[in-house]
C-alpha cells in the first residue's frame, strides 16, 4: 500500500508539474523572442530615422558602423534598387515594406524586420533588420533545463512528504493488522497502540473493546459450559453408580466382567468430558496417534465380532506423534466409529486405515461397505439420519481442527460404502 500510495503522489505531482511546466516552456520560448525581436525593431527604427533625414551619399558609412556593432545585420533597399549594409535578397515581404508599410515576415534562417521609409523624392526606401533562429531560441535551453530541475526537485519533495505520510498512516495499520492476527489466532491478550492519525486511533480503540468483549464473552461461555458439564456429570454419577450395584450383583463372572468395563468406559467418557470443559481449548497436548488408534480398534472390534462385522486394521509403524490430547482423539475415533455400527447394517465390514501425513501428522481412514453417504448435509451439527443428536460428527471435525487438519467425507474403495478420513496435524 505504501509504494501505491507512493505512486498516486508520483503520478498526480508529475501531471500537476506538467501543466505548469509545458505552458511556462512555451511562454520562456516566446519571451525570448520577443525579447530579440523588439531590440532588432528599436535597431532598424533608429535607422529608419537616419535614412529619412540624411542623402544616401551619407548613409553607407553610418549602416557599416551600425553593422559592426549590432548582433543584427542591418540592410537598406533604396528606391532606385540599390542596396547598402549587409547582403540579403529582395522578398516579396521587401517588396510589400516599399509601398511605405512596416511588417515582420519568417524568411530562411530566421525573421526580417521591415520597415518602410518615405523619402524626400516620394519614394520609399526599406530598412531591413535580421534576426536569425539562433538569436530567437537564445538562452531558452538554459532556461528550461532550470524550469526541469525544479520541476524535479519539487516532485523529489512530493516523493518525501509521501513517503512520511504513508509511515504515519500505515504503521498504525500494519500494528491494527497485527493485533488482528493475533486476536484470529486466538491471543485475545493483543492490543493495538494508541498512535497515528485521530481516525486510526478510534480504531485501534474500537478493536480494543471488540477484544475485550470477546474475552468477556468466552470467558463467560466457558463458566457456563463447566456449570453445564459438572451439573451432567452429578447426574451420571449417580445412575452409573446404581449400575455398578447391580452389576456386582449379577451371578456370572464373565457377564459381570462385561458390564463392569462398559460401566467403566462411561465413567471414563464423564470424566474427560469435564476435563475438557476445564481446559481453555483443545489441541493443547500430543499423543501417540498409533497406540490411541490400536487402542480404540481394539474396544470396537468386540462390537463388531458381536455383529457379525468383519472389521481390518493397518497401522502405520509408530510412534506417529499428532497436536491432539490422547482422550481428545479417543474421542473422534469412538464418534467416528461409532457412526459406522449406527449407520450401516449388522454384518457390514470396516476398515480402519492410519498413516503418516507427508506435511507432518497422521490421516485415519474409516472406510465402510454400507449403502453410502446419502447426503453429506447429515454430518452438519445437530443433524443426523439415524436419530442421533448429530454431534458426533462435530466432535471429530472440532478435534481435527484443533490439531490444524480437516474431515474429509468420501466415497469406499471401488465407489462402495462410505469413506471419512480424519486428517491430524
Amino acid at each position: 500500500m505504501r509504494a501505491r500510495l507512493t505512486l498516486l503522489v508520483a503520478a498526480t505531482a508529475t501531471l500537476i508539474l506538467l501543466v505548469f511546466s509545458i505552458p511556462l516552456a512555451i511562454l520562456l520560448r516566446n519571451s525570448a523572442a520577443e525579447r530579440v525581436v523588439t531590440a532588432a525593431e528599436q535597431e532598424a527604427q533608429v535607422l529608419s530615422s537616419i535614412v529619412a533625414t540624411t542623402p544616401k551619399s551619407d548613409m553607407e558609412n553610418s549602416v557599416a558602423l551600425l553593422n559592426a556593432e549590432s548582433p543584427y545585420p542591418v540592410t537598406v533597399f533604396w528606391p532606385d534598387g540599390s542596396v547598402i549594409g549587409a547582403e540579403a535578397p529582395r522578398s516579396s515581404a521587401v517588396d510589400l515594406a516599399a509601398q511605405g508599410r512596416s511588417l515582420t515576415a519568417a524568411t530562411e534562417g530566421g525573421r526580417e524586420i521591415l520597415y518602410g521609409v518615405r523619402m524626400p523624392d516620394n519614394g520609399h526606401a526599406v530598412v531591413r533588420a535580421y534576426v536569425d533562429d539562433a538569436q530567437l531560441t537564445a538562452g531558452v535551453g538554459r532556461s528550461w533545463l532550470l524550469l526541469g530541475a525544479i520541476a524535479l526537485v519539487l516532485l523529489g519533495f512530493g516523493l518525501l512528504l509521501a513517503s512520511r505520510l504513508a509511515r504515519v498512516v500505515l504503521v498504525p495499520l500494519a500494528d491494527l493488522t497485527e493485533v488482528s492476527n493475533r486476536l484470529a489466532e486466538g491471543d485475545l491478550e493483543a492490543r493495538a497502540g494508541a498512535e497515528g492519525p485521530p481516525e486510526i486511533k478510534r480504531v485501534g480503540t474500537a478493536l480494543n473493546s471488540l477484544a475485550d468483549r470477546i474475552r468477556d464473552l468466552l470467558e463467560a461461555e466457558r463458566e457456563r459450559e463447566r456449570e453445564r458439564v459438572a451439573d451432567l456429570s452429578h447426574r451420571l454419577r449417580t445412575p452409573l453408580t446404581v449400575l455398578r450395584l447391580e452389576a456386582e450383583a449379577i451371578a456370572d463372572p464373565a457377564e459381570r466382567a462385561a458390564v463392569d468395563e462398559a460401566i467403566g468406559e462411561v465413567e471414563r467418557a464423564v470424566n474427560a468430558a469435564i476435563r475438557d470443559a476445564r481446559r481453555p481449548g483443545l489441541g493443547a497436548a500430543e499423543c501417540d496417534a498409533v497406540a490411541v488408534v490400536a487402542e480404540r480398534f481394539e474396544f470396537w472390534s468386540a462390537l463388531a465380532e458381536d455383529t457379525a462385522r468383519e472389521c481390518r486394521v493397518s497401522l502405520a509403524p509408530g510412534p506417529l506423534p499428532v497436536k491432539l490430547s490422547a482422550e481428545d482423539l479417543s474421542a473422534a475415533m469412538d464418534s467416528l466409529l461409532a457412526n459406522v455400527f449406527a449407520h450401516t447394517p449388522d454384518g457390514t465390514a470396516f476398515e480402519v486405515r492410519l498413516w503418516a501425513r507427508p506435511e507432518g501428522g497422521a490421516i485415519v481412514d474409516i472406510a465402510d461397505e454400507g449403502p453410502g453417504l446419502p447426503d453429506a448435509a447429515v454430518f452438519e451439527r445437530g443433524r443426523s439420519g439415524g436419530g442421533s443428536t448429530g454431534l458426533g460428527m462435530d466432535i471429530a471435525r472440532r478435534a481435527a481442527a484443533a490439531s490444524g487438519g480437516q474431515v474429509v467425507f468420501g466415497a469406499g474403495h471401488g465407489g462402495r460404502g462410505a469413506l471419512i478420513r480424519l486428517e491430524l496435524g
